[in-house]
C-alpha cells in the first residue's frame, strides 16, 4: 500500500474476526514501533503484546467493550517517564508524546498489512497498571486491539482545512 492508501484506509475497527495473525505481520508491526521517533531518541517505552484468549477477563476490566477482546492480541504502549526527555525550560516530560507517536507507527503499520486497530485511551488506568505490573515510573498510555477487522468504518466527518489551520 502506498502512504495515501494507508492514511485514508485506516479507521477505528470495532469488530474483529477470530483469525490468527501471521508471525511476520506481527513482527512488521512491532518493528514499526522501534523506528518511531522519540525525544532525543531515548525510546522510553515498552510495547506489551497481550494474548486476548489468555487474558480476556483482565482486559475486559481495563476496557469493557466486547469487541476489545475479539482480536487475537491487544497491544499496550507504556511510557517510562524516568527515561523520557524533559524540556529544560518548562519541565514538560514528553513520555506521553513519545508513546503516542509509537502507537501511531504501530497502527499505520498494521493498516499497511491489512490488520485492524482502534486507539483506546478511555481505559481504567489503575486496572491496566495492576494487570501489567508496572513500576511507578511506567504509565500506560494507549491500547489497541490488533487483528483482522470484521466491522465497517463509521461515518467520521472531518473538518475542512480552513477550520483548523491558522497561518501566521
Amino acid at each position: 500500500m502506498d502512504f495515501d492508501d494507508v492514511i485514508n484506509k485506516r479507521y477505528s475497527v470495532r469488530g474483529y474476526l477470530d483469525k490468527e495473525i501471521e508471525d511476520e505481520k506481527l513482527e512488521y508491526v512491532l518493528k514499526a514501533a522501534t523506528i518511531a521517533p522519540t525525544g532525543v531518541n531515548n525510546q522510553p517505552f515498552k510495547v506489551f503484546v497481550i494474548d486476548t484468549k489468555k487474558n480476556k477477563e483482565s482486559l475486559s476490566e481495563i476496557y469493557g467493550a466486547k469487541w476489545f477482546v475479539e482480536a487475537p492480541y491487544v497491544l499496550c504502549v507504556v511510557a517510562n517517564v524516568d527515561e523520557a526527555w524533559t524540556r529544560p525550560w518548562d519541565g514538560k516530560n514528553i513520555a506521553d508524546i513519545d508513546a503516542t507517536i509509537v502507537m501511531d507507527h504501530i497502527i499505520l503499520a498494521a493498516t499497511n498489512v491489512g490488520l485492524g486497530t482502534c486507539y483506546i485511551a478511555a481505559f481504567k488506568a489503575d486496572k491496566a497498571r495492576e494487570f501489567l505490573n508496572l513500576n511507578d515510573n511506567e504509565v500506560p498510555v494507549l491500547f489497541t486491539p490488533l487483528g483482522y477487522g470484521n466491522a465497517e468504518p463509521r461515518d467520521t466527518p472531518r473538518k475542512e482545512i480552513d477550520e483548523f489551520v491558522e497561518y501566521i
